[in-house]
């Protein structure tokens, strides 16, 4: 009778043949925080390929904050000027986080590079608001990955039904994605931060 089970000689994947090329260690990480170490970890490689921008400069994940902080929402509408500061015009208290951000825990903040997006409203400098647990669907405002490099754009699709990625600037030509290349949807913008001189 052979015997069965136990380390097989030569079995399991080579050494040094993951996406790192090195060897691997197990290791226990939170079951909540699975997906968002995986994604950091895709986006980290990307980092490393050229072309593409900086992993550590331009995308942040958005983190819960101690306290939260809420500051006056006032009711008046005014189109110069400021409302009264009395407290009968205060519509609300309003907590930023709890404004821009459904998904904590999935949601990254983008700096904008670039004048693709002008007519959307993003500008370089600005924030745009990544919500990975959003589906993306067709007019979706989206990041994307498209050959090792991220990109936001609206999503569209052509006649031949292959996704394209529509700028919102006339001077940047639509961009078609074809079977041979790379391509990911990262996660809808949900939302930008722009902070004035």
């Amino acid at each position: 009778m052979k015997s069965r089970g136990g380390k097989r000689e030569n079995a399991g994947r080579p050494l040094g043949l993951n996406a790192y090329g090195e060897p691997t260690v197990p290791i226990r990480v939170p079951k909540s925080q699975v997906t968002q170490i995986k994604d950091f970890l895709k986006a980290y490689s990307i980092k490393s390929e050229s072309g593409t921008i900086d992993f550590d400069e331009h995308i942040h994940q958005v983190l819960a904050p101690k306290t939260a902080v809420t500051i006056p929402l006032f009711s008046s509408k005014v189109s110069a000027g400021f409302p009264s500061p009395a407290d009968d015009h205060i519509e609300k208290r309003l907590d930023i986080n709890e404004y821009l951000i459904e998904q904590a825990d999935a949601t990254f903040l983008v700096t904008i590079t670039g004048l693709s997006m002008r007519d959307a409203g993003l500008l370089p400098k600005d924030i745009a608001i990544v919500d990975r647990s959003k589906d993306a669907a067709v007019g979706s405002l989206v990041m994307a990955i498209v050959d090792g490099e991220f990109t936001i754009k609206y999503l569209g699709v052509s006649e031949e039904g292959n996704p394209v990625l529509i700028s919102a600037n006339l001077d940047f030509k639509p961009i078609e994605i074809k079977e041979n290349m790379q391509f990911e949807i990262w996660g809808v913008v949900t939302g930008s931060i722009r902070k004035y001189p």
